[in-house]
Formats: structure tokens, C-alpha cells, sequence
């Protein structure tokens, strides 16, 4: 199912409908069929194209974490934090917060 969902939206790609939401659902979508470079890649459109979209830092952020990048996962939250708080998007904050919390604990266990 997601293969049919990723190639239309592809399809919309570079026309008016592009952007943000569109590049954090291919995101998604890319995320669900296992395929963690392409949804990073994603992921990191839809923010180049909206810093603010603090969905889509958290969604990186597990994209990363998922593709055994914790450093990278890190970061992505930490600054999905700042952008969330900046925002008023406190749930989205406090989510990305536990997450963060439990990577840095992972890497202090792997370090340790």
C-alpha cells in the first residue's frame, strides 16, 4: 500500500502542491515501508522548506533513531525542541523531550 501512496505523491513533486506537508508525508510514507535514507531525506526537505514544522523534526528525529543514528536522532530533537517551544507546541516538546532522554540514556548505556 505505501508504494502506491509514495508514487502519487511523488507525482506532485515540484508542482504547486509541493512543500512542507508534502515532503513530511513522503517522509511518513518512506518511514512505514522501511526505507529510513529516503525518509530522512524527506524529512529534511519538508523542514528546509518550513524550520518551523515541528512534526517533522520529531518524525526525523524516530527516522534516525530507527536507522541507527542516534547522534544524528539527538540533534534532530533537541533542535525539534527549540522549534516546538518557539512555537507553542508544547505536547510536540514534551514528546520529543522523552525521546531525547531515552537516546541520550542509550548512548551513555553503549558508551559505558
Amino acid at each position: 500500500m505505501s508504494t502506491a501512496i509514495i508514487t502519487n505523491l511523488e507525482k506532485l513533486l515540484g508542482g504547486p502542491r509541493d512543500g512542507a506537508l508534502l515532503r513530511y508525508s513522503l517522509g511518513n510514507e518512506h518511514l512505514k515501508a522501511g526505507d529510513i535514507e529516503q525518509a530522512a531525506r524527506r524529512l529534511r526537505e519538508a523542514i528546509e522548506a518550513d524550520a518551523s514544522y515541528s512534526a517533522a523534526w520529531k518524525l526525523l528525529g524516530k527516522a534516525l533513531s530507527d536507522g541507527s543514528r542516534p547522534q544524528e536522532a539527538l540533534a534532530a530533537y533537541e533542535q525539534g525542541i527549540v522549534v516546538a517551544e518557539g512555537k507553542g507546541d508544547i505536547q510536540a516538546a514534551k514528546e520529543m523531550r522523552v525521546f531525547a532522554r531515552r537516546l541520550r540514556q542509550r548512548l551513555a548505556t553503549e558508551d559505558g
